[in-house]
């Protein structure tokens, strides 16, 4: 793959971007702590992750709040630890609050250099807005799951995706998807015939962590440990 070959870049934001599973422990450690439960976060978010997204299926019309607090109630009763609507809400309303990985700033606006860049989040659009801060950058497009009425690995974003591409004069060749989720994002992307680069966020730890084991076929065309590794590599093959 040349990465010269492509325009525009899709990204997914939550567990590439932004650090989602520190925002989401972040929360559940201290409610843990509060519940008598001796987890450590690894295991807290290995509890959770299964969680999100079955709720996510089954609320696909439901903002990303909605989703998130209705994923720990779902967690509580899985620990058999009942979570309060205090709890739930509070990581429901978390979301501005998850912290950017240290490269994503630095790293997207070396790529706003050469690429057209494009959000596919399962987030609502206030959720975005706030991490959008910690990003700091204009992206070209914001594809959302409150936008498309669904969650991925649903294919709503990547069809709402081949429309934007459209209006904004993009080939569908000339684009390519970068994601560290392989289930929620590697999965769909090839259903989709989308080419793809994973950010393999937790190449140094064990396990899947907050995100499901990938249930599909997946492919992916490149692999990256962080996005400033990404970056570099991309914005050399444009020179």
């Amino acid at each position: 793959m040349n990465l010269a070959d492509y325009d525009a870049l899709s990204f997914d934001c939550y567990g590439t971007l932004i650090d989602w599973e520190a925002g989401i422990a972040a929360v559940l450690a201290p409610w843990a702590k509060e519940a008598a439960l001796d987890h450590s976060d690894e295991e807290l978010l290995l509890a959770y992750a299964d969680n999100e997204a079955q709720a996510a299926v089954d609320m696909p019309d439901a903002l990303y709040s909605a989703v998130l607090a209705e994923a720990f109630r779902r967690t509580g009763n899985k620990l058999a630890r009942p979570v309060s609507e205090e709890w739930a809400q509070r990581l429901g309303n978390s979301v501005p609050e998850w912290p950017a990985f240290d490269d994503s700033a630095e790293a997207l606006a070396l790529l706003a250099e050469d690429y057209k860049l494009i959000i596919l989040s399962n987030v609502h659009r206030a959720g975005f807005a706030g991490s959008n801060k910690r990003l700091g950058v204009e992206f070209d497009r914001i594809i959302t799951a409150e936008d498309v009425k669904a969650y991925k690995p649903a294919p709503n974003h990547f069809e709402a995706l081949d429309e934007a591409l459209e209006e904004m004069g993009v080939p569908r060749e000339r684009v390519l998807h970068v994601a560290q989720s392989l289930f929620h994002d590697h999965v769909p992307a090839k259903r989709h015939g989308l080419p793809s680069a994973w950010i393999n966020r937790r190449h140094d730890r064990p396990g899947w962590g907050a995100t499901p084991e990938p249930a599909g076929e997946y492919s992916y065309a490149l692999e990256f440990p962080d996005m400033i590794s990404f970056a570099r590599a991309a914005r050399e093959a444009k020179r």
